[in-house]
């Protein structure tokens, strides 16, 4: 899926590096930047 810049993402969950379980959803109304790139060594 590509999104547009300043659109809006998708909700999604991910483990923090505490494995803590971290939804964008609950961090509504904070200011946050999102910054994704591929697996280093990939084709990506």
């Amino acid at each position: 899926m590509q999104l547009q810049q300043m659109s809006e993402a998708p909700d999604f969950t991910l483990l923090t590096d505490r494995s803590e379980r971290l939804t964008l959803s609950n961090l509504r109304g904070k200011k946050i930047i999102l910054f994704f790139y591929p697996k280093s060594g990939t084709a990506g």
